[in-house]
C-alpha cells in the first residue's frame, strides 16, 4: 500500500488542494486551509465490478406502503416542513447563534413525546442539567423525551440500537459531533460530512426523522462543506434579528414539500408563539396613512403575507454626501430604483438622503416588492400620504415600465380579506383583482402623477 498523500480541504467551502496555502482556490478565505489524510489510499486499481451483493431494483408503480407525514404540534413548523416529519428525512436547520434553534426543536420534541412517539435529544453543546432548566423555564419538564449529552457518533448509534427505535432523532448541533474513525477535530470538513453520513444512513435504514442544527458562518451560510445540504432532504433556516421578537423559519430546500414556505414565531418568556396572521403582525400599528408608508402583499412559497415599506427623504444641505440606508432590502436594487426615478420621472434624490426599512424585521427579495418601493419613496418626497388601504405591487424595468408579477390573484385576494379596499399595479392584471377596486399602471409615471397631483 502507497504512503498516504497529504492534502489540505478548505474548512469555509469544502475544496481541495495537494498543497498548503494562505487562501483557499476556491473561494478565496484565508488560513481556511486543513490537512485532512484519507483514510485509504490504494496503490493499484481495484475491480469494482464484482464481489458486492446485488442492489434490489423496485418500479414507480410498485404497491406498498408510503410513508405518511407526522405532525410536530407546531403548525407553522409543520408548514415550513410541507405538512409534516417524513420517516426516514434527514433535515438540517441553520440560524444565528441566540436565534431560538434549541428553544424551537425542544418544543416540537415535547409535543411529539407528548403524542406517545418515541424523541431523543442529543446534545453537543450543552449539559444534560443545562437543556433541563431550558425545559423547565418553557414547562415542557414532564414531556417523555430521552435527553443525553453527547458527542460521540459511535456512542450514538451504539446506544439507539440498543434501545426501542425513536420516532424522531435531534443532534444539536452537527459542528460538534465526532467518530473516532475520521482523523481531525470536531467541525471540519471530514468530520462533519462523515457523522452526517453516518447519522443519515441511520435514519433511512430505520425509517426516523433526524433534524440536526447547523451552525452558521458570518455570511449567514450553513458552516462545514455544501455537500452536507446535498446530503440532506430538507433545508431550513430561522431567521429573524435578535432586537426584534418575531422569528421566520423558512425552507429553503424541501425534497418533500414547497421551497420558500415559511412558519411565523413570536419569541415570548414561555418559548416560541405561533403566529398564525403574519400579515396582521407585520401591519400593526397602523392607525393612519403617513407619508412615506406603503404596503406590499408578498409571497412566501403558498402564503401570502402583507408587509410594510417605509421610506425617509432627508433633504442636506450643498456639498454633504448623502446616505442611502436599507434594511430587509437589496440595497443595489434600491440605487436601480433610484436611477429609474430620476431617469425617467425627472425626480430629484441626488441631493437627499434615503432610507428604507421593511417593517417588522422582515427581508424582502420579491421583485414584485419594486412598486411598492416606488411609490413609499414617491409618497416620502413629496410628503404626500397614498391613498388609504391600498396595496402595491409590480416588478419596474429600466425603461419604467411595470410588468406583471406571479400570483397577482392570490396577492389581491389576501389583501381584500384582511380590509384592503384599492390596489395597484400592472395594467394587465385588473381581471385577478376580484372584490378589490384595482388601478392598472403601465409607466412609472403614472404612479408619480396620482402621489404628486
Amino acid at each position: 500500500m502507497a504512503k498516504p498523500k497529504k492534502r489540505y480541504v478548505c474548512q469555509a467551502c469544502g475544496g481541495v488542494s495537494h498543497r498548503w496555502q494562505g487562501q483557499c482556490g476556491d473561494c478565496a478565505e484565508w488560513n481556511t486551509l486543513a490537512e485532512d489524510v484519507p483514510a485509504t489510499v490504494f496503490s493499484q486499481k481495484h475491480d469494482l465490478s464484482s464481489g458486492g451483493r446485488a442492489v434490489e431494483f423496485v418500479d414507480l408503480d410498485k404497491p406498498g406502503e408510503i410513508p405518511v407525514r407526522q405532525k410536530t404540534g407546531l403548525a407553522e413548523f409543520d408548514r415550513a416542513l410541507g405538512g409534516g416529519l417524513v420517516p426516514g428525512s434527514a433535515i438540517l436547520m441553520g440560524g444565528d447563534p441566540g436565534i431560538g434553534k434549541s428553544t424551537l426543536l425542544l418544543q416540537a420534541a415535547a409535543r411529539v413525546a407528548r403524542e406517545g412517539r418515541g424523541v431523543v435529544y442529543v446534545s453537543g453543546e450543552e449539559a444534560a442539567g443545562q437543556v433541563r432548566m431550558r425545559a423547565a423555564r418553557l414547562g415542557l419538564s414532564d414531556a417523555p423525551v430521552k435527553l443525553a449529552a453527547a458527542t460521540g457518533v459511535r456512542d450514538i448509534l451504539t446506544t439507539l440500537h440498543t434501545m426501542p427505535q425513536p420516532s424522531l432523532l435531534i443532534i444539536d448541533s452537527i459542528q460538534t459531533m465526532h467518530s473516532d474513525k475520521i482523523e481531525g477535530a470536531p467541525g471540519t470538513v471530514s468530520q462533519v460530512r462523515g457523522c452526517a453520513f453516518e447519522l443519515i444512513r441511520y435514519a433511512k435504514e430505520n425509517g426516523v426523522a433526524l433534524v440536526l442544527v447547523g451552525h452558521v458562518t458570518k455570511d449567514g451560510t450553513i458552516a462545514g462543506p455544501r455537500v452536507l445540504e446535498h446530503m440532506v432532504d430538507v433545508v431550513m433556516s430561522f431567521e429573524g434579528e435578535r432586537s426584534h421578537q418575531y422569528r421566520i423559519l423558512r425552507a429553503l430546500k424541501n425534497r418533500f414539500g414547497a421551497v420558500d414556505e415559511i412558519g411565523v414565531f413570536a419569541m415570548a418568556g414561555e418559548g416560541l408563539e405561533e403566529v398564525e396572521n403574519p400579515s396582521m403582525l407585520f401591519l400593526s400599528g397602523r392607525e393612519q396613512p403617513l407619508a412615506g408608508s406603503a404596503v406590499f402583499p408578498a409571497i412566501e412559497g403558498t402564503r401570502p403575507v402583507l408587509v410594510e415599506i417605509q421610506a425617509l427623504i432627508v433633504r442636506l444641505q450643498s456639498g454633504a454626501t448623502p446616505r442611502r440606508a436599507v434594511v430587509g432590502w437589496d440595497s443595489g436594487r434600491l440605487a436601480m430604483l433610484l436611477a429609474v426615478l430620476e431617469s425617467r420621472c425627472g425626480l430629484n434624490f441626488s441631493s437627499a438622503e434615503v432610507y428604507l426599512n421593511i417593517a417588522g424585521g422582515y427581508r424582502l427579495s420579491d421583485p414584485a416588492a419594486d412598486l411598492a418601493v416606488a411609490a413609499a419613496l414617491v409618497s416620502a418626497l413629496a410628503d404626500k400620504p397614498l391613498p388609504e388601504r391600498s396595496v402595491w405591487l409590480g416588478e419596474v424595468s429600466l425603461a419604467g415600465e411595470i410588468r406583471p408579477v406571479a400570483h397577482a390573484g392570490l396577492r389581491l385576494r389576501e389583501a381584500a380579506k384582511l380590509g384592503f379596499g384599492k390596489g395597484f399595479g400592472p395594467r394587465d392584471e385588473g381581471k385577478h383583482s376580484g372584490s378589490i377596486d384595482y388601478a392598472g399602471l403601465a409607466q412609472l409615471m403614472n404612479l408619480v402623477d396620482r402621489v404628486v397631483s
